[in-house]
């Protein structure tokens, strides 16, 4: 994970807040899961952070968790992130959030950054695709989309649009899911997941592009990578933290699902952030 400082402070003078006035304990994180993921895979992380006195969002995309949206319906990437964009909007105007995005909910948070700069205090991105512009090209896709063929035939598909066109939804079949996503994982949480995972629309991900306006830079932003991860291996985190060089970077022996795996130092990490930021500011 990552602080800038600069950065920080950059977003604090726009804000219009003055210095000295932020309560640590009052700040307001936002958990956007991954693909197939739900809200409630944050559970650990949330519960640690509300005992400790934070305000905890932990948002449901589209056809994710309470949202019933047939998966294979949801064709953009606009359509799938729009639970978050009405968050944010809904937002007062002086309030800001520490957005963290796991996984693929990292173009959530990516979009996040485009269109809401002024209410994202920082942006953390934990074992999760960080592509500035999302997929527009072949770079972007080898770095950011997950290759699992070592496995073998892993995921069940869907076909929306038809069984001769690109699959619209995917998802882990039950007997690799926690050989590829949850090693490292307590096993009552791996099967948790197992039982609630549902499949993610992986047309619309992988459509998901930005247009460059200069906004997602104005924010603090944070890297967490797990050295153990078989969904975005290692090289491919290390590939999108080189091509967007802002970052200082915080590693875990960590499976792809540190909420999971190593929630106490993945908290640990994000209250650290959160108070580097708060130091910048008061530089």
């Amino acid at each position: 994970m990552v602080v800038k400082a600069e950065k920080a402070m950059s977003v604090r003078e726009e804000s219009g807040d003055s210095r000295g006035t932020i309560d640590p304990l009052k700040q307001h994180f936002v958990l956007v899961h991954g693909v197939g993921g739900r809200g409630w895979c944050w559970y650990k992380i949330r519960c640690l952070m509300e005992n400790s006195g934070f305000k905890v969002s932990c948002i449901d995309l589209k056809s994710a968790g309470i949202d019933q949206s047939d998966v294979d319906s949801v064709l953009s990437f606009d359509d799938y992130n729009q639970p978050l964009m009405d968050l944010l909007s809904a937002l007062p105007e002086n309030e800001q959030v520490i957005l963290v995005g796991h996984s693929a909910g990292g173009l959530s948070v990516t979009q996040a950054c485009h269109k809401f700069a002024k209410k994202i205090r920082l942006a953390v991105y934990v074992a999760a695709t960080m592509l500035k512009l999302g997929f527009l090209t072949d770079e972007d896709l080898k770095h950011g989309v997950p290759d699992l063929s070592e496995f073998g035939d892993v995921y069940r598909l869907g076909f929306g649009l038809g069984q001769d066109k690109p699959p619209t939804s995917a998802l882990v079949k039950k007997e690799f899911q926690r050989k590829i996503i949850y090693p490292l994982s307590p096993h009552e949480d791996s099967t948790l997941a197992a039982m609630l995972l549902r499949p993610g629309p992986i047309l619309a991900l992988t459509s998901a592009m930005f247009v460059e306006d200069g906004e997602v830079e104005k924010g603090a932003e944070g890297v967490h990578k797990d050295n153990a991860d078989n969904v975005l291996k290692p090289e491919q985190q290390e590939a999108m933290i080189k091509r967007w060089p802002l970052l200082y970077v915080y590693e875990l022996d960590s499976d792809h699902s540190p909420f999971f795996s190593t929630p106490f130092l993945l908290f640990g990490l994000l209250v650290k952030l959160q108070l580097l930021t708060l130091d910048a500011l008061s530089d």
